[in-house]
């Protein structure tokens, strides 16, 4: 059997934690802007440390497991 979460829990938060797709902050001209599709150095650092802290919490605190 093969463990697929981390996989499955990393893409899915890269996916959805590009700056710019469905959130983005800091926005250009309000704290927090919605599928504007543009981003920054700044966006790009707090969704960069954003990813890491919710892959920590998911696959080392929270242990999820899938298995197929």
């Amino acid at each position: 059997m093969k463990d697929y979460a981390a996989v499955m829990i990393g893409t899915a938060l890269f996916a959805f934690l590009s700056p710019g797709l469905l959130i983005q902050l800091p926005g250009k001209h309000r704290p927090l802007d919605f599928l504007n599709m543009k981003t920054s150095f700044v966006s790009i650092f707090i969704h960069t440390l954003l990813y890491g802290l919710l892959l920590i919490l998911f696959l080392l605190i929270l242990n999820i497991h899938l298995y197929a």
